[in-house]
């Protein structure tokens, strides 16, 4: 049964691969994003689109066969037109995502805190959306509006009023700038509302107690996690290559014991041990 609008008011940190989204759930994190521009960087490319909806499916299959996070998908602009996008949620939910976002942007696509990007026409996203809730069993539908940085807030809204109607669980507004702007979206739109806390984005730094006090039901830091791990990566290798050795950063390296722990090692190398006594015990 899917519950996450069960809970009042959910943090949710990005994700990008397994081991994020156990470090994540150990953390304490009910649910995690699924970002397309952390798992896209992950990957070594950029967010526009370039990722393939057998990589994404393969990406959710992974994270839900090692940890029993809930996940919300970010899956752009449902890898076309409302036909392909029946086929996305299908795909998505069937390989286990508990919500799936979609997007009223053109492609290629942007990152929403970018300039330069383009929006569809709001009746072909309610087809979108029409079609995604025809598709899913159980996932909730978000419906991501970039009408803001395009058309204005009051486009936003009215589109995310259209989104509601057309089946959407939940609006997710891109990219508003100010508080004020937060407060004044939630009290047009009568939906439960996800907040984006991107960093170096057009969005100020809102903390997850005010986002609730603005009346969102979500909060997502998508690319956060990404970020700090790029840059302890990179500071890492030039280490090792400065200086040949990793002596001088031990202390900023997780230990193995940690590290064991985040991956369940002790569960395997006991169920190996099992079987191999199983094994001797029967004269294999």
């Amino acid at each position: 049964m899917n519950d996450l609008l069960d809970y009042d008011f959910l943090t949710v940190p990005g994700i990008f691969n397994g081991f994020s989204a156990r470090l994540a759930r150990q953390s304490g994190f009910i649910a995690g994003y699924l970002s397309g521009g952390a798992l896209t960087s992950s990957m070594g490319l950029p967010d526009l689109g370039l990722i393939s909806l057998t990589e994404l499916e393969n990406s959710v299959r992974i994270i839900k066969e090692v940890s029993d996070i809930k996940i919300i998908v970010d899956a752009d602009t449902g890898f076309g037109e409302a036909l392909s996008v029946y086929r996305t949620f299908k795909v998505l939910e069937r390989a286990g995502a508990d919500a799936i976002q979609i997007e009223d942007q053109k492609m290629p696509k942007r990152c929403g805190h970018l300039d330069g990007k383009e929006i569809i026409d709001a009746s072909n996203m309610v087809e979108k959306i029409k079609a995604a809730d025809m598709a899913r069993k159980n996932a909730l539908i978000i419906a991501r509006t970039d009408a803001r940085g395009v058309t204005g807030i009051d486009d936003a809204i009215e589109r995310a009023k259209m989104y509601i109607e057309a089946g959407a669980d939940i609006i997710f507004p891109e990219a508003l700038k100010t508080k004020d702007e937060f407060r004044y979206f939630s009290s047009m739109v009568k939906a439960p509302l996800l907040a984006n806390m991107t960093e170096f984005g057009k969005t100020p730094f809102i903390t997850a107690d005010e986002f609730k006090k603005l009346g969102y039901r979500f909060v997502i830091f998508p690319v956060t996690a990404f970020r700090a791990a790029a840059l302890a990566m990179k500071r890492c290798y030039e280490a090792l290559y400065n200086d040949g050795t990793q002596k001088n950063i031990i202390n900023d390296l997780m230990t193995r014991s940690d590290q064991y722990k985040v991956i369940n090692y002790d569960f395997y190398a006991n169920m190996d041990g099992k079987i191999a006594d199983w094994r001797h015990a029967n004269g294999r």
